[in-house]
Order: C-alpha cells, then structure tokens, then sequence
C-alpha cells in the first residue's frame, strides 16, 4: 500500500463551524474521498492542546465531551458523537516513546473545537476512529517535525494524518468589529495587512514548491524566522500543526509530492485560513 495524503487545515475562529465557506467545502470534500478509500482512522494534531516540559500526550479519554464553542448554535456540535481510537491511540504512545519522546496518555481531555470542527466538516454523518495528539508548550519546531515524521509510517496502513493550525492567525490583529456587531467574520471593510498578505504567500511558496521530502521540513522551519512571522502569529501554537504535517510528508519518498492548496477563506480580515492537501490518493497501491 503507498502513502495516504496528509492535510495542514486553517481552522480559523468558531465561526467556521457555524458558517459555509468554501473552506468548509473543501474539509467535506476531503473526508468524502478519505471514506471512499476506506480509511482505518485519523490522526490529528490540532492546536489549543499544549503540554508543558519535556512531555507530549495522547488523548486517551474514552468518552471525551466538548468544550463550548463560542458564536456558534449548540446544534451545530452538541449532537456530533466523537469517536476515539483508543488501540491506535495507545500505539501512537508507544511509537513515540520509542522515538524518544516522554509520551503519556490523557484519560481525562475533552475534546476542543479546533480538532472537532474539522471532524464534523469532513465527516458530518458519522466521527471515524481519531486519535488526537498533543503539541509541547515549548514550541520547538524540530520537536514537532520529528512528532510528525514519527508517526509517518501510520501513512502506510491507511490512516489519514491531519494538522489542523493557521496559515496566519494572530488574535490580537484581527479586525473583530464586524463579528461582535454583526456575527459577520468574513466581512472585509478594508483589504487584509501587509504582513498577513506577505506571511501568506511565504506559507504557499513552502508548501507548493517544496513539495513534500526534507527540502519542506527545512523551509518550514525557517518560515519561523521570517521579518513577518511574529505579525502573522503572535503565539506558536497555531503553527506547530504545520510542523507537524512537514515531519509526515518529509522524507526522501516524498519529494515531489502533489500539494494543492484546496481552499483559502479570509476571517477577520487578518486572519487567513489556508487548506492545504500533500499527497494524492491515487497513489495507494
């Protein structure tokens, strides 16, 4: 069997779930052809789950709730069953704890909307078995490569792998007005910054002409040294799923992989939600 496509997703503010974009479009499209290739489960690192020191973790809650999603109907989430894979779950512990890693489960995480968002986009009928991974609240980049590059192999047995962070998503440069006034978060009274548009750009640079192998985990952690970067995010957080996705596309076996930027809905005016696709399905054997 080859390699399954990995996905780096923009899931931008709560107001994504709530709203159709053509984002959302593209997250449906994804999972309709991931259930097509009878996919075995998800792996997903999102972006809202830190774990402090040394340590990395594994959600390993078997009947896991949902935190509340702000400015969005409870209707929209509340019903959705989540569905966590605990075997796979259990082996992501052990593979990374092979690699290295201090890795633990946690039996008591709810799940939070930037992970679940993106299930119930992509697979609004029915949750298919997810297991979610934390990031480290220190924010190495080459820490996160390797978390993703660790788990790579899940690719071959046909396991879908998904980053779900920004493109450029910086709270505090966000133009809220028309949201908190209107419930409006794709209203543009003004064209987007500089840096958001120049941070934009750099982030499709890397991932379409880099496509996949290490020249792509070298020039995405060199993104975090770009003049625009700090502008473009003002935390890590949202950011370490891109890395993440990087260490899963990022040996010699994917050089030259197809990436599709699927999608790309602006929020905020700032706040640039990219959907990015590395890899093609028709490759499986």
């Amino acid at each position: 069997m080859g390699l399954t496509p990995v996905h780096f997703f923009s899931h931008g503010s709560t107001m994504m779930l709530g709203e159709e974009s053509t984002s959302a479009d593209y997250w449906r499209k994804c999972g309709d052809e991931a259930l097509a290739q009878g996919i075995k489960g998800v792996v997903i690192m999102g972006a809202h789950w830190a774990c402090h020191g040394d340590g990395i973790q594994v959600a390993t809650n078997p009947n896991p709730g949902k935190s509340p999603v702000a400015y969005v109907h409870p209707s929209k989430y509340v019903d959705y069953k989540l569905n966590p894979d605990l075997a796979t779950s259990h082996r992501c512990i052990d593979l990374l704890n092979q690699a290295g890693f201090k890795a633990s489960g946690n039996d008591t995480f709810e799940w939070i909307h930037d992970v679940y968002l993106i299930l119930i986009r992509m697979f609004p009928n029915a949750c298919p078995p997810t297991t979610l991974v934390s990031s480290n609240a220190r924010y190495d980049p080459h820490y996160h490569l390797k978390v993703g590059s660790t788990l790579r192999q899940l690719r071959r047995e046909n396991y879908l792998i998904i980053g779900t962070g920004g493109a450029v998503h910086n709270l505090y440069r966000n133009r809220w007005a028309p949201m908190l006034r209107f419930r409006d978060n794709f209203a543009m009274e003004t064209p987007p910054e500089d840096w958001a548009l120049e941070f934009r750009q750099a982030v499709e640079d890397v991932m379409v002409k880099c496509s996949g192998g290490p020249k792509m985990r070298r020039a995405m952690t060199r993104l975090m040294k770009h003049p625009e970067y700090r502008d473009a995010h003002a935390t890590d957080d949202h950011f370490m799923a891109a890395l993440f996705v990087a260490g899963a596309v990022g040996e010699w076996e994917d050089e030259g992989s197809k990436v599709v930027l699927g999608a790309e809905t602006w929020e905020l005016t700032n706040m640039c939600n990219s959907q990015f696709t590395i890899g093609e399905w028709n490759k499986l054997g």
